[in-house]
């Protein structure tokens, strides 16, 4: 009994926080599956969204009800400009100009948040209920923790969906099954491209809030560690493969918080009689895993192998 109710509230801050590292990865994996991009701005437009609500609500006292969508909104918009100034007249330009072009947003972003914030921690603002504590099988958590993994599944439910069973989502199979093909065939390859923006920054904006509510630090480098995960969950469970991003999300948000506790689970079970301080390595599990998953599986758990037609 010690050993699970010490476990537990580990394991419900591992799954909630895999879950807001999915809604991430999603947006890295969707983009890379149609234009074997990584969009490093992706992490950077997470922490942007955090920002607006916070001036939203703080400076601006807009009332939660009105800002939640105001921002989610706001945070598509940024990534449908970002797309179009930044990646559209690049289309037919090398990769590596393309990253370039993705890198330099990225450090814009953050610079931006560094001029407008002066480089000071911004308290995230309470959101009633999703901020409220509740009781787990024992374990005190906020409601947030819950929510997370059941709005997570059901937002990839809808995605699965809309890119299986819609018009748009063919077109977005299409295009990342073979790009040059989709285009001779008359599909709209700029608005296939922007959509894919617009669901994964939407997720990136769902994903802000659900994580900055358990995390309510903002600064201009807030989105880094988060962002880094995520894409690290998106190459786990094979990039391009929407379920290997959650799979990957959840897999990391779950090893992360036990090995964050693993210093208190093992003295409850009487392996250990003083802690070793292992929390120290739960970022640096991240990246071995990374390591690791490239040497032995290079695809991913669920990535498909690409083979190059010549």
């Amino acid at each position: 009994m010690d050993f699970f109710n010490t476990t537990l509230p580990y394991m419900l801050s591992g799954i909630s926080v895999g879950g807001q590292y999915a809604l991430i990865a999603i947006g890295y994996t969707m983009v890379y599956g149609i234009l074997r991009l990584i969009n490093f701005a992706h992490a950077d437009v997470f922490m942007v969204s955090a920002l607006l609500m916070v001036y939203a609500v703080s400076t601006y006292s807009v009332m939660l009800f009105l800002a939640i969508p105001l921002v989610v909104t706001l945070t598509v918009l940024l990534g449908f400009t970002i797309e179009r100034v930044a990646y559209k007249p690049l289309r037919n330009a090398p990769r590596m100009s393309v990253m370039v072009s993705a890198i330099g947003v990225s450090y814009l972003l953050q610079n931006l948040a560094l001029y407008i914030t002066g480089g000071l921690n911004k308290n995230y603002p309470t959101i009633p209920w999703l901020s409220d504590s509740i009781t787990v099988f024992g374990a005190m958590t906020k409601r947030v923790t819950v929510v997370t993994p059941f709005l997570t599944i059901a937002l990839v439910i809808v995605l699965v969906m809309l890119i299986q069973r819609t018009k748009i989502g063919t077109a977005m199979r299409a295009v990342a099954k073979d790009f040059e093909t989709s285009q001779l065939m008359g599909i709209k390859i700029n608005s296939v491209i922007s959509m894919t923006f617009i669901i994964g920054t939407f997720l990136a904006g769902i994903g802000s809030i659900l994580y900055f509510t358990n995390y309510p630090g903002v600064t201009p480098q807030a989105g880094a560690m988060p962002g880094l995960k995520a894409f690290v969950a998106a190459v786990f469970g094979g990039i391009g493969s929407v379920p290997g991003a959650v799979l990957g999300g959840f897999t990391i948000g779950i090893c992360e918080s036990l090995i964050k506790g693993m210093d208190s689970i093992l003295v409850s079970v009487g392996i250990l009689k003083e802690p070793l301080e292992l929390a120290t390595f739960s970022d640096a599990f991240t990246f071995v895993l990374l390591i690791v998953i490239l040497v032995f599986k290079p695809t991913g758990l669920l990535g498909e192998k690409i083979s190059d037609k010549v």
